[in-house]
């Protein structure tokens, strides 16, 4: 097997959005990286791809907006929730501040496309696509870089500094041998694309009815769809058969009844196990996780993608200071040297600053999991609702709607990309590939 070596100072695992924006500002700062992601390209449907205010400020100060802009996207400034056939608008981000109050709705890949286009107009940045990280390779008990599987042999990629990015299933923390504490979510979702209804809807989150939940998000040419079950019961529903589930969509959902036929095989309905953990301890000596890899998130809020790209800023801003080289130096083509202590003193300023906004974005995804998994959410109303149930619950969103905007939308504690990140020095070379 033919065997190729990489030197870089950073190498981080997963060209998801965190790797993908770490690796961007990393290089717009002046630090050489690699990217190593395992598939070939970024297609893959029903990911997260609800670019909140949050990543849209990031957006603007990276100066891609207009690029972004160009690729075909729905926006939506408020969303609604049909409880037992009462409408509500729990989140308008219309009452934020700032330039952006809409969400984003834009594949992933096209994202990802985006972002890692922008990386490449620096020469310190590489991806290499197609490139599955099996191992971390270490030192006298420290992290060295890793081992990644590609098409054309094994590639061994050395770097003082790595950072897992590799999703939830993250190889890279299993090697690192970090324990991960999982925190019970009681439901999975089916994910599938329905046309939309001849009737034009309010654009609307999801509808509650009985014991069933559908979640539909605007699409410009389709709704994506998906149907809360029971935590390890797809097996159960596939075994009912495709017409009781549609029948369960139609039901929870009746809006979706006149389209709900063109469902016609189960390979379109994908399964999405809902997870929510987090690791106590983020990094070792020499590695960091960041993103899924150091946290999986629910669907609910939609906010994993914009987690993710959260922690890929803070880390870029507390990393740069301490990778960025000193005034007169020049590019090193081998694993240049760094103060390993400060480095690691990062990667725990890193956790210490994401751990906390992470918990608390998780505490509220795992009590919305468990209201609806047990019902509560569908009991608020008699069915039909009375006056009475109407007006307060009216009177309830208006009061709590402020609240859900800014957490929907931004978040606790949103990054910003440091100045001494964005203003970047132009001056390094690409990571040097040798082979046998």
């Amino acid at each position: 097997m033919d065997r190729a070596e990489l030197s870089t100072e950073v190498c981080v695992a997963g060209g998801g959005p965190a790797g993908v924006v770490l690796g961007l500002l990393l290089a717009r700062a002046g630090v050489e990286v690699v990217v190593l992601e395992k598939h070939a390209d970024f297609f893959r449907d029903f990911r997260g791809d609800t670019v909140h205010p949050s990543t849209l400020d990031l957006i603007d100060q990276l100066g891609v907006r207009d690029e972004f802009e160009r690729i075909p996207h729905t926006r939506v400034t408020t969303l609604d929730v049909v409880v037992n056939g009462v409408r509500l608008r729990p989140l308008d981000l219309r009452s934020l501040r700032g330039p952006n109050r809409e969400i984003a709705l834009m594949p992933q890949w096209d994202l990802l496309d985006l972002l890692a286009n922008e990386g490449r107009r620096h020469p310190g940045f590489r991806l290499v696509m197609g490139a599955e990280v099996t191992d971390v390779r270490r030192e006298a008990g420290r992290v060295t870089g890793v081992v990644a599987r590609t098409g054309s042999g094994e590639l061994m990629v050395t770097a003082p500094v790595t950072v897992a990015a590799d999703g939830r299933g993250s190889t890279v923390r299993r090697r690192l041998g970090l324990p991960v504490r999982e925190y019970g979510v009681p439901i999975d979702v089916l994910w599938l694309r329905l046309p939309r209804p001849a009737t034009p809807l309010p654009d609307t989150l999801g509808y509650l009815t009985g014991g069933s939940m559908v979640i539909t998000i605007p699409r410009p040419d389709y709704l994506q769809c998906g149907m809360l079950i029971p935590k390890g019961s797809f097996d159960e529903v596939r075994a009912r058969g495709l017409p009781a589930f549609r029948d369960g969509i139609a039901r929870a959902a009746p809006p979706l009844r006149e389209v709900v036929d063109a469902l016609t095989d189960w390979d379109d309905v994908k399964l999405l196990s809902v997870q929510v953990n987090r690791l106590p301890r983020w990094s070792v000596d020499g590695a960091l996780c960041i993103g899924d890899a150091a946290h999986a998130m629910s669907p609910a809020f939609g906010v994993g993608i914009n987690y993710a790209v959260q922690d890929a800023v803070a880390t870029a801003n507390i990393l740069v200071p301490v990778l960025r080289r000193r005034p007169g130096t020049t590019a090193a083509v081998d694993a240049p040297a760094v103060d390993a202590a400060a480095v690691d003193a990062a990667f725990q300023r890193v956790q210490r600053r994401r751990a906390r906004p992470t918990a608390l974005m998780q505490g509220l995804q795992v009590r919305v999991h468990r209201v609806i998994a047990d019902g509560g959410g569908m009991r608020l109303f008699h069915s039909p609702p009375t006056r009475v149930e109407r007006a307060t619950a009216a009177a309830v969103v208006r009061v709590v709607r402020p609240l859900g905007a800014r957490l929907v939308g931004y978040g606790f504690r949103p990054e910003r990309i440091k100045p001494h990140v964005l203003r970047g020095s132009g001056n390094d070379g690409p990571a040097r590939l040798t082979g046998p």
